[in-house]
Formats: structure tokens, C-alpha cells, sequence
């Protein structure tokens, strides 16, 4: 379709309530709502024209603002550092829980478990968390809205403090979108409008949100530019070969059951037929030409409540329930061509599609596997030797925490069974302190290759990790990093100055893990 896309920079903190949080605050979305961008543009349409009502039979209204086979404001997400629209973070998207993106922690592997639920790979799954994406050539950029939160109390607007008057005097709070942050809007049309351009173009200065009056919403309109043929997620020629049919919301969805009540119930197995099928099924019908049935495979789907509030008549709008963006449905592959694909994207699903609703992506993902990471951020150039110096030992010791982190995971389920003695414990113990000074298993591997037979017997009888004790000393001194899960997380970077795990670092924290495993056996027999 074609599309007027154009940036909005948060001047002000910005208020887009949601319904998260206590009933003393405010919470806002993580984006600014199409609702939001349209009911500014009316507003703008009003004064321009000297307005107090729409008239709602007015052909150019009805085509600017309420026809949605002509128009639809689509929500404004996040501007990523190369310029890109980003899109909200898939729902199945799945990393370790161990593993997180902080500021020690640049990037962490991720898998889809739409393209293929590979379990094994993870000993503790968990969803990667709220947030918006786009794709680079070499991994995935993870982008987090700011936020501000402000405390305000009630009071009486004239006398500009709290009376006695029930309710005033209250404490509140706004979780609102922070100031500085660059979202990107879209305006599709059927046809690219003069008039839409003009009030865009009347001012770069446009108020947005809730609380204007308290110094809130003040947004900057920049970089106008119009599309002979824009697409939501690229080109639908590569998306037509995939080993399922997979669709993603790229928005929240409205939909109803048979009843006509509100539904937000996944397509799954156990599930004859819900809401999202019969929606696609019918669209799809419609669009290939031929009756399409549907056979669902997976789900990865979460809910929200979506509400607003209507400024002409000073009221909230009735919380609706629906499908969260990010949310994926797998399906049995179809034959669909590109052009039928982007007819489905073009059009979307459900209800109040122009207020950017029931926006939907076809075949987004094919890699199961894959890297996330954070912005790049321009660091600070260490300029002296010294601050080299100061740098270096911090990222050892960063990188260390971490491998202790590893330690006490690896220990705590490690115990030594069968019948080896104190002493023998003991003098490896010994040895392995010894060994520690210098950093030399070599150590600890002369002592279990010339055990006297007594001890030998003891060392090969009592088992470890299902396996010889004897034999797992030798796989951890052999190989010290076997034991070492995720090393892609242990890597460190102050500035320029990076390090990762090293083999004397692999070498010393297994020898700990000697001493801490014979430590905690010792211990536990008394």
C-alpha cells in the first residue's frame, strides 16, 4: 500500500494510559497508539477548518479519518539507531533464564520456538521478555522504551492546592514514555492525500496524550516522507517457500466469538475452531479464491486489555480484551503466492483496523536460532595507561563474578556417593590447593594416575554425575571448560577493553570446584 510515514520525537514525557499497574497510577504503552496519531489529526482538521464538530457524512472526513478500506493509522514504535521502524518482540522467542541483556551482558542466544521447539537446548526456557526488534546482518537489535515516573497529588485547579474536597490531596502516579526517545508513525492510504500532508506539515509541534495541561505530550513531528509502496515487514517474495504457515501479530487484535462477545482464545489443538482461525480462514478464502481450512500446530500467545479515552465526551472508552502484539500461531503449511500474501498483510485482521489493530506478518521467521543484542553505544576511549590499567582489572573481576555464578549453579546438585574416605578426600584437597597457586591440573592428574590401589578402588567405586569419580576428575582436569554452560554469555566489555573466558580461568575455576565438591562432601558426612 502506500504510506506516509514520519518520526515523532517526545519532547515531554508522554502519557498513553494502558491499563497495567494499580488504580492509583497511570501507566502508559511502550508506544504511542494509532488511535492517539488519528485523534490528533482531527483535532488539527477541526481548527484549521474552524470546527466545532466533525461532520461525519462529509466525504473528505469520511476518507481521511473513519474509511478504513482507504486509510489506518498504524501505531508509532520505536526508531531504531539505523533509522528502522521496530516491531514488538515475538512471543516465541525464548532464552535462558540465567542469560540477560544488561549492561555486562551485550548480546545472549536466542531460539523460535515457532520454527522449531528445540528444548533441549535450554535447561530453563523463558520468554525473552517486552520490547521492540529489527534484524541486522548478524544478529537481532533488542530496543527498550525509557520511562519516567512521576508522583502528583490532587487539588483543587483554582485555588492550585488541596481542599477538603473528597478525593483531593490523594497521591498518584504517571508511568509515562520519557522525553528524548524517536518514535516512527505510518498513515497507509489508498491514495498518497494533499490535505493529510498539509496537517502534517502545518506544524512540527503536535500535543499527544493525556495530561497536556501538566507538562506532558509535547511531541516534534520530523521527517515526513510518502511510499508508492510500503511494506510492514519487507518484501513477501522471500516468505512464500516455509515449512509452515506461521502468522505473527505485529499489533493487538480485536476479535469475537460466534456470540459476538470479546474473544482472546489462542487456535490450539484441544480447540475445534476459535475467533483468529475463523478470521483467517475466511480472509484467506477470500483472497486465494478456494475453500481454506486451517490445521493449527502451536501457539504462542498472550493477552491484553485494550482502552482509551474519548476527549469530545470526557469519558474512558470500555477495556476491551485482546490478543497482544508479538503473539505467533503456527499452522500446516498453505500454498500461497507473494501477491496473496500482501493483500492479507495489507488488509489485517479484526476490529478498529484504522486505529492500527489486527496488523499481521506471514511467514516472519525462518532462523530457530539466533543472537540478540543491545544497541551499540559509543564508548568512552580509555586515554591513559593508567585508566587501561584500572579498566582491565575491573572487566577480570566482572568476568570473574560471573564464573563464580557458574560455580555455585554447577555445585549445588554435585554430590559424591559410595564409600570413599575423609583422608583420600582430604589429600586431594591438598593437592588441588597446591595446584591452584599455579594453575597446573597436571597436578591433581599425577595424583589420581598413581592412587595406591586401596585408594584407586575408592576413587573408581564412588560415583559423581552418574559417573566414576575417578573418571569425572579426569574429564574436568582433561577439559576444563566441559563443565562451563553458555560461554557465550561470559564475555565482558568496559570501552575498548574486552575480555572473555580465558583457559587459566577455565583451569583455576575447576579447581575450585574440586576443592568446593570434596569440601561440601566432607561437610555433609558430619
Amino acid at each position: 500500500m502506500k504510506a506516509i510515514t514520519f518520526s515523532l520525537h517526545t519532547k515531554q514525557p508522554l502519557l498513553a494510559t494502558s491499563f497495567q499497574g494499580d488504580p492509583n497510577s497511570d501507566v502508559s504503552y511502550s508506544y504511542i497508539p494509532g488511535s492517539m496519531i488519528r485523534g490528533a489529526i482531527i483535532g488539527r482538521y477541526m481548527k484549521h477548518h474552524n470546527l466545532s464538530e466533525l461532520d461525519l457524512a462529509n466525504e473528505q472526513v469520511q476518507r481521511l479519518f473513519f474509511d478504513t478500506k482507504k486509510i489506518k493509522y498504524l501505531n508509532a514504535y520505536l526508531l531504531s539507531q539505523k533509522k528502522q521502524r521496530t516491531l514488538p518482540i515475538l512471543r516465541s522467542w525464548f532464552r535462558d533464564k540465567e542469560t540477560k541483556l544488561n549492561e555486562n551482558v551485550q548480546n545472549i542466544h536466542a531460539y523460535d520456538f515457532s520454527v522449531e521447539r528445540n528444548e533441549g537446548k535450554l535447561e530453563t526456557p523463558k520468554f525473552v521478555g517486552e520490547g521492540f526488534w529489527t534484524e541486522e546482518i548478524d544478529c537481532i537489535r533488542y530496543y527498550k522504551e525509557k520511562r519516567r515516573i512521576n508522583i502528583h497529588n490532587r487539588r483543587d485547579r483554582t485555588k492550585g492546592r488541596s481542599t477538603q474536597t473528597t478525593g483531593e490531596g490523594e497521591i498518584f502516579r504517571y508511568d509515562a514514555i520519557d522525553a528524548g526517545q524517536t518514535f516512527q508513525a505510518v498513515i497507509l492510504c489508498e491514495e498518497i492525500d494533499i490535505h493529510l500532508l498539509e496537517l502534517l506539515h502545518k506544524s512540527s509541534d503536535i500535543w499527544l496524550g493525556g495530561s497536556q495541561s501538566a507538562g506532558y505530550g509535547h511531541t516534534q513531528i520530523t521527517d515526513i516522507q510518502t511510499h508508492e509502496n510500503w511494506n510492514e515487514v519487507g518484501s513477501p517474495k522471500s516468505r512464500t517457500e516455509h515449512d509452515n504457515f506461521t502468522i505473527t501479530l505485529l499489533s493487538d487484535l480485536i476479535l469475537r466469538d460466534e456470540m459476538g462477545q470479546y474473544a482472546v482464545i489462542p487456535p490450539s489443538s484441544q480447540q475445534t475452531s476459535t475467533p483468529i482461525q475463523k478470521a483467517l480462514e475466511t480472509a484467506l478464502t477470500r483472497i486465494i479464491g478456494q475453500d481454506i481450512k486451517l490445521q493449527v500446530k502451536e501457539s504462542f500467545a498472550s493477552s491484553t486489555l485494550i482502552g482509551g479515552f474519548n476527549r469530545k465526551w470526557g469519558l474512558p472508552l470500555p477495556q476491551i480484551p485482546a490478543l497482544a502484539a508479538g503473539s505467533v500461531f503456527v499452522f500446516e503449511n498453505i500454498e500461497i503466492t507473494a501477491e496473496q500474501i500482501e493483500e492479507l498483510e495489507s488488509v489485517g485482521l479484526g476490529e478498529r483496523k484504522i486505529e492500527g489493530f489486527g496488523r499481521i506478518a506471514v511467514n516472519l521467521r525462518e532462523k530457530k536460532e539466533f543472537k540478540i543484542a543491545l544497541p551499540e553505544t559509543e564508548q568512552p576511549q580509555l586515554a591513559t595507561n593508567s585508566s587501561r590499567n584500572i579498566a582491565t582489572k575491573m572487566v577480570e573481576r566482572l568476568l570473574k563474578a560471573k564464573l563464580e555464578q557458574k560455580l555455585r549453579e554447577q555445585l549445588s546438585p554435585l554430590e559424591i556417593k559410595g564409600n570413599i574416605s575423609n583422608s583420600q578426600l582430604s589429600r586431594l584437597q591438598l593437592i588441588a590447593r597446591k595446584a591452584l597457586s599455579t594453575g597446573d591440573c597436571n597436578l591433581v592428574l599425577t595424583l589420581i594416575n598413581n592412587l595406591p590401589a586401596n585408594a584407586k578402588i575408592q576413587f573408581e567405586r564412588a560415583t559423581i554425575n552418574n559417573k566414576s569419580f575417578k573418571e569425572q576428575l579426569t574429564t574436568w582436569l582433561n577439559h576444563p571448560e566441559e563443565w562451563i554452560s553458555n560461554k557465550h554469555d561470559l564475555k565482558v566489555k568496559i570501552s575498548d577493553i574486552e575480555m572473555e573466558l580465558k583457559p587459566e580461568f577455565a583451569r583455576e575455576y575447576t579447581l575450585r570446584l574440586i576443592l568446593a565438591v570434596t569440601k561440601k562432601t566432607i561437610k555433609g558426612r558430619k
